[in-house]
């Protein structure tokens, strides 16, 4: 799915009308099947980007254009297809405590399925292989008729994931999927999620505080700071300056490679008319 973001300005879905814009001005244009990662400090806006995004949050000004198309134009049933096409992992999984492993990973193809497949499914899971399959990926094929509460938080996030690779979306929005991982999984979990969806052409947008793993296994990062733009580069030409830049006098900063010392902010300027 190809992403045109102009000029956006929104407004974080839980705060007051009087709150100040948590994006101010942001522009960014993302082709199908690309992999970007989103970083910066928190309260950069990054969350709020992925709900726009999501067709979850409308935009205070600006436009988003998904596939050229302006998703708050759209008749309501439409709007809801088109929700059909986008997979949000929010940081802290919405998962009911006492549901089945199964049963939270196959509700990753709840758009695909007709209202009687789906209540089925709750009963009898209607494709145990695919589900006990995508649960594998993230290691955790011997959970899969766990309950939910009976998980650790690392392995609900992995499970929140799994539910990815069963979603017929042409998107993927993930947000902070390694908040709660220990190192190794953390980066079996990345890399399990950028392949695949290079393998299937799914555009992927991962917001990341680890900026190592950010840096390693995306091709792009969009740097956000105070809701605007601060670069949008190649991983590759992502300096030490610019990270420190970044991240500047904030008490959140994570931990950054080891060359990366105090510099002068370096802004990315955007005319919004």
């Amino acid at each position: 799915m190809r992403l045109e973001i102009e000029c956006l300005e929104a407004r974080h879905a839980a705060a007051q009308a009087a709150a100040p814009s948590a994006l101010r001005g942001l522009s960014l244009r993302i082709a199908t099947g690309e992999a970007l990662a989103v970083i910066g400090p928190s309260g950069a806006g990054k969350s709020t980007l992925l709900q726009v995004l999501a067709c979850a949050l409308p935009p205070l000004r600006g436009r988003v254009l998904l596939d050229g198309v302006q998703p708050w134009e759209l008749p309501r049933r439409q709007l809801q297809r088109l929700r059909g096409q986008l997979f949000l992992a929010p940081q802290l999984p919405p998962l009911p405590p006492r549901q089945r492993v199964v049963t939270a990973v196959l509700a990753g193809r709840l758009p695909a399925m007709s209202l009687w497949t789906s209540l089925r499914s709750l009963v009898a899971p209607v494709d145990l292989p695919a589900a006990q399959a995508a649960l594998q990926r993230f290691d955790l094929a011997d959970k899969l008729f766990e309950r939910v509460d009976r998980l650790s938080g690392g392995e609900r996030q992995r499970v929140a994931l799994a539910r990815a690779l069963l979603a017929p979306a042409r998107l993927w929005l993930v947000d902070e999927p390694l908040s709660s991982l220990d190192p190794v999984r953390a980066r079996q979990a990345i890399a399990t999620l950028v392949a695949i969806a290079r393998e299937r052409g799914v555009t992927l947008v991962t917001t990341l505080h680890q900026v190592d793993a950010a840096l390693e296994h995306f091709p792009r990062i969009v740097g956000l700071r105070d809701g605007a733009l601060a670069f949008d580069l190649p991983a590759a030409q992502v300096q030490p300056a610019r990270l420190a830049a970044l991240y500047e006098a904030r008490d959140d900063t994570p931990p950054l490679p080891a060359d990366v010392a105090p510099a002068a902010a370096l802004p990315v300027g955007a005319a919004c008319r």
